[in-house]
């Protein structure tokens, strides 16, 4: 069983996700902004980071995700957005803007995040 953060804002959101992830066997801890975010990867040291773009501001996640890697963490992120769907933009991994290993659309697919977890989770 891994444990999975859960980063979003949105309780409906963070209560979707985390039905899901516990359907598939794993915990879940959650945080309701970016600074709860960074203190939870170091409190709880998850195998996973879910996290969404926009939170208290437009850049949050994007931020903390490249703070996470400054600081050598590579928890696995998978960045939630709908940013793309608004605004039409395109967005992909990039080491330095972008360090997150994957992006989904909101509305996310329950299937295809439970997926993509799985698929980024370390093998034991």
């Amino acid at each position: 069983m891994a444990k999975i953060l859960v980063v979003d804002d949105d309780p409906d959101m963070i209560m979707i996700a985390t039905t899901n992830i516990k359907s598939a066997g794993h915990q879940v801890v959650s945080a309701g902004n970016r600074t709860e975010g960074l203190k939870a990867v170091k409190d709880e040291n998850p195998d996973l980071i879910v996290l969404d773009v926009m939170m208290e501001s437009e850049d949050d996640g994007i931020t903390m995700a490249q703070d996470l890697r400054r600081d050598g963490i590579e928890t696995p992120i998978v960045m939630l957005t709908n940013v793309g769907r608004i605004s039409g933009m395109k967005f992909g991994r990039d080491d330095e803007m972008l360090p997150v290993n994957e992006f989904l659309e909101k509305p996310v697919d329950a299937d295809k995040l439970v997926e993509i977890i799985e698929n980024l989770l370390p093998k034991e």
